[in-house]
């Protein structure tokens, strides 16, 4: 048992007091005088701190040699239908909370020097963070579906009052970004509710009650066709969300539109909800349909590496820049899931973790230079290191971590993802593999032609990071460094959870069974 670990009374708390963390913060903000911007930013800076206390706690607290989901709590809300108000944490979802809870409390620093409209600024902020935090911890699907759908409001409001761009404006990029997302909300909707029928259908000829829970869904057979059809539209669904090719368009626009803390989140945690939806969902209750499908993501994985990596390599824009670079990493996450064994699956999680931290910290960079600069036109920078040198350290290490640079989070994601992938879908894995070719091409101009080069006058006006503005440099530069020089402190974890939640074993058998022959 972890030394930390409370009394199973009160560590069942620790998950509802982390989510209702930023959301009394909002609470507070909207009482607060609307000239109090100071003193908003500080209560949605404590609101974050506290969801990041809690989330680090669970951290260390979790106890690996007993695994599976712990700190849960149940509570029943919808008996009829088997809705219940149900949180719980593994291996798998610890990572995705820490992480959601990292770039929350940095991308607060990361507006501190907002001053249109303030409170409602972080009232939505602290929401959407809320919203993000809720599908990463819920047990139940209905509680996942609900979380995700909270999601999405906040986002188009605060792009198109304060996001910025200038290759279309913040409405179509807002608009476009919204569709997308409801579009696949839709698709999940639709597989949610045939699975609750199925299930409910199965459990009633058992004298059982219906239920949305995770656990017990998994537990249940489903036919091949049903399967293949549901985890189709999951693929889908979760596909677009994490920006899957062809359904990738809105992602770029999406973050350029942005404000610099939803870019963060956007590109952070927002997208991290499809992998880990298909993971969660898609493995554990379809492993037959994601068998039959995964052929075909494997292919369109590999369009989102090369494609995506080459767009980037044409942009002039530094969100656009990134951007691209999320989209082409998300292809490495879809690789591995395709692939359908415990080492890539574990790379896909460590990847999702590592592309978080990097993305987060490259959009805080690049939201002080625009805030500095007022430009995000590479053509207009250079030199900003002789200016800038802390910034400078930011972005530097935000383009190596991204590029893979062994000794940053992002080697150990990409790596563990090329071993388990190698073995299944070689061929997917070496071209893979190239596009790394491209993401250091682009990465490394991208670095040079932003920070190094003679000295341009016209920035000497530029004051570097100070203050509050360092906070999401120390804080993510400390766990990019730390979870890439000591890899095995969210690996482990990641195995804990691939091994005690039954898909080691589910990955294992849908793998040697034909087709039909699996239950």
């Amino acid at each position: 048992m972890s030394p930390l670990a409370l009394q199973p009374e009160v560590g069942s708390f620790i998950l509802p007091f982390a989510l209702l963390a930023p959301i009394l913060a909002a609470f507070i903000i909207v009482f607060l005088p609307k000239e109090e911007g100071k003193t908003i930013k500080l209560v949605a800076a404590l609101g974050t701190l506290t969801s990041l206390l809690l989330s680090l706690y669970v951290f260390f607290a979790y106890d690996r040699s007993l695994a599976g989901m712990q700190f849960n709590l149940t509570i029943p809300l919808i008996p009829d239908i088997g809705v219940n108000l149900a949180f719980g944490v593994d291996g798998i979802s610890i990572p995705m909370l820490l992480l959601t809870n990292l770039i929350a409390f940095t991308a607060v620093y990361s507006s501190w020097n907002i001053e249109n409209r303030v409170k409602e600024f972080f009232v939505l902020l602290l929401i959407l963070i809320a919203g993000v935090m809720g599908t990463f911890i819920a047990r139940d699907l209905f509680i996942f579906f609900l979380f995700y759908e909270i999601v999405v409001i906040p986002i188009y409001i605060m792009v198109i009052i304060w996001g910025s761009t200038k290759r279309v404006t913040k409405e179509y990029a807002g608009m476009k970004l919204t569709i997308y997302l409801l579009l696949g909300s839709a698709l999940l909707l639709v597989a949610m509710v045939s699975l609750w029928v199925n299930a409910t259908n199965q459990l009633a000829a058992m004298g059982q009650g219906p239920t949305f829970m995770f656990d017990e869904l998994a537990r249940l057979q489903y036919d091949e066709t049903f399967q293949i059809i549901c985890f189709g539209l999951l693929a889908v669904g979760f596909g677009s969300l994490i920006s899957m090719f062809p359904f990738h368009s809105w992602s770029p626009d999406g973050y350029a539109g942005a404000p610099t803390a939803v870019s963060m989140i956007h590109a952070g945690v927002l997208k991290k909800i499809g992998g880990y939806g298909l993971i969660r969902l898609g493995l554990m209750v379809f492993p037959l349909g994601a068998k039959f499908w995964a052929p075909v993501i494997a292919v369109l994985a590999v369009v989102n590496v090369l494609y995506a990596a080459f767009i980037a390599l044409a942009q002039k824009d530094l969100k656009y820049v990134v951007g691209y670079s999320s989209v082409s990493h998300m292809g490495y996450v879809l690789i591995a899931v395709a692939a359908l064994n415990i080492t890539s699956i574990n790379g896909a999680v460590a990847m999702m973790f590592a592309h978080g931290v990097m993305s987060a910290l490259f959009f805080s960079m690049i939201g002080f230079i625009y805030e500095k600069t007022h430009t995000r036109n590479i053509a207009e920078l250079g030199g900003l290191a002789h200016q800038m040198p802390r910034l400078a350290v930011g972005f530097l290490l935000a383009g190596m971590a991204g590029l893979g640079l062994p000794g940053t989070v992002n080697f150990i994601g990409e790596f563990t993802i090329f071993i388990g992938t190698v073995k299944v879908l070689p061929v997917h894995a070496v071209v893979g593999i190239a596009g790394i070719i491209f993401t250091a091409v682009y990465s490394l101009r991208l670095i040079a032609n932003v920070l190094f080069g003679p000295r341009r006058k016209e920035w000497d006006h530029l004051k570097d990071l100070r203050g509050p503005e360092l906070v999401p440099l120390v804080v993510l530069v400390f766990v990019i460094i730390i979870t890439g020089v000591f890899p095995n402190t969210v690996l482990q974890l990641i195995d804990t959870g691939v091994q005690s939640s039954g898909l080691a074993k589910v990955l294992e058998a849908v793998t040697q069974a034909k087709m039909g022959g699996l239950f």
